[in-house]
């Protein structure tokens, strides 16, 4: 498999939010972490801590603090990402690194995953107060781990498929002209 086969296999896995019943071996959640210890972030900041959750009434109470967290109750397995309560506008965009080198990694490992964001603010601070977190660690992020299960079938809440590269890219114009996009 050529190097570009072999990232488009991996970037384009779906999102899993059905898991079979094996539970997640700690270790391999250790070697994911090890993996996206190494993602870059801006000036080496490394603004995100994690939190391995395993507990079944602390999974589904995390999957109640999102409008598209329920997935999080039925995993063995969660993932929170902590992002650093800093003020920077880049802390965001380093979590979406490592949170793309995480689920990378899962699937490496032939884990399936899918990304929760915990919001409103409310639900932030609910998950911080159930997770006993520090003040300064924000748990907006979390992703359920697990072996994938039965492929759930029904219709899809949300469109599917990909936009073509051609309406995605342009390319910049000479200084001094305009295009309507």
């Amino acid at each position: 498999m050529d190097s570009l086969a072999l990232l488009r296999s991996l970037t384009a896995q779906a999102s899993v939010r059905s898991f079979s019943d094996h539970p997640v071996e700690p270790e391999l959640v250790e070697q994911i972490v090890e993996v996206a210890r190494w993602t870059g972030s801006a000036r080496n900041r490394q603004p995100w801590r994690f939190v391995a959750v395993f507990d079944r009434p602390t999974l589904e109470e995390l999957g109640r603090r999102g409008a598209y967290a329920q997935h999080l109750a039925s995993a063995p397995c969660a993932l929170v990402l902590l992002s650093a309560d800093n003020g920077f506008q880049d802390t965001e965009f380093d979590l979406g690194k490592v949170t793309q080198t995480v689920i990378l990694a899962a699937t490496a490992l032939g884990l399936g995953s899918c990304l929760a964001t915990l919001y409103p603010d409310p639900n932030v601070a609910a998950a911080a107060r159930l997770l006993h977190l520090d003040s300064g660690w924000l748990p907006r992020h979390a992703i359920s781990l697990g072996y994938p299960g039965a492929t759930v079938s029904g219709a899809l809440a949300l469109p599917s498929g990909r936009l073509p590269t051609q309406s995605l890219l342009t390319t910049s114009l000479p200084l001094g002209t305009s295009r309507e996009l």
